[in-house]
């Protein structure tokens, strides 16, 4: 079975003062990781406000350049609609946006949007609550030294607050971005993450190049099981795998949705739809056929 990871992060070295430190070391980490588990493409959301920056990324990809797809961290905020065709030059083919100071539908960033239809470039778009240090629904730094001990690590790393908002970050704004460029490809992570999840199926069904992604870990496999989210309240033409955690964990995420997979019976044709198709549709690697043609 051919994998297409359409969510992971840039790895960095959370352990040092310079997230960038030993850089070439963690992309050979992270690219072996996903070729044991049969991720034969992987879209690296690289750049953005820690560690290498869009250039450097770039250049730390070309060892694996018939794996790693390279997608630009931007902040629409900071970012003009020039730099956007600066990127694709550079040899990015996608854009991800997460933790806007205002929603994503704001007039002020169409330019970005535009250009990004324009260059046929996918924007992936973090959904709902941004994770924290520790997952306090399986732990608490009351119990867990180590959950302890990352807490501080984080707050040290970022003291004070941030102006981040979950409200910023709906699947309902992915509906105005698609009805205002319609060729635009857009991808909403999470499945639009914990509490949008009907908002998600809503976009998914009406809205024709907007898709989600079902990383997010193992509560929101859950609920995508529970809810009947794979296959029922969103067509499976309408969703990408992605994993979204450290290199050493995608295995356990590619095993459980084999397993989620199965117990739902999908068909051959459905299982390379999600694992790889839809993916490689989005991004220019497959042609998209319609029936009939």
């Amino acid at each position: 079975m051919r994998i297409w990871d359409n969510h992971v992060h840039f790895p960095r070295n959370w352990q040092a003062a310079n997230p960038a430190e030993d850089a070439a070391e963690f992309v050979k980490h992270m690219a072996e990781r996903l070729r044991e588990s049969s991720v034969v493409k992987a879209a690296l959301f690289s750049g953005g406000a820690f560690g290498p920056t869009h250039e450097e990324c770039i250049e730390l990809m070309r060892p694996h350049t018939e794996l790693f797809v390279p997608v630009a961290m931007v902040d629409p905020e900071e970012t003009a609609a020039q730099r956007i065709d600066e990127l694709h030059t550079m040899g990015y083919r996608g854009l991800k946006m997460i933790g806007p100071r205002r929603a994503y539908d704001v007039p002020d960033y169409f330019p970005i949007y535009e250009r990004a239809q324009v260059l046929r470039m996918p924007i992936v778009f973090h959904l709902g609550v941004i994770g924290g240090a520790v997952d306090l629904q399986s732990t608490h730094p009351r119990r867990d030294a180590k959950a302890a001990e990352r807490i501080r690590m984080m707050r040290e790393r970022r003291p004070g607050g941030r102006d981040v908002s979950a409200d910023r970050m709906r699947p309902f704004h992915l509906d105005t971005i698609a009805s205002n460029f319609p060729d635009l490809r857009i991808v909403g992570a999470h499945i639009g993450g914990t509490g949008n999840y009907d908002e998600a199926a809503s976009v998914a069904r009406w809205r024709l190049n907007v898709l989600f992604d079902l990383s997010g870990g193992d509560v929101i496999e859950r609920h995508a099981v529970e809810r009947g989210l794979i296959g029922r309240e969103i067509a499976v033409e309408k969703l990408v795998f992605g994993s979204d955690c450290p290199a050493d964990e995608v295995h356990e995420h590619v095993a459980r949705f084999h397993k989620i997979f199965a117990d739902l019976e999908l068909d051959d044709d459905a299982l390379d739809r999600i694992w790889y198709r839809n993916a490689a549709e989005l991004y220019g690697y497959e042609e998209e056929r319609w029936a009939g043609e």
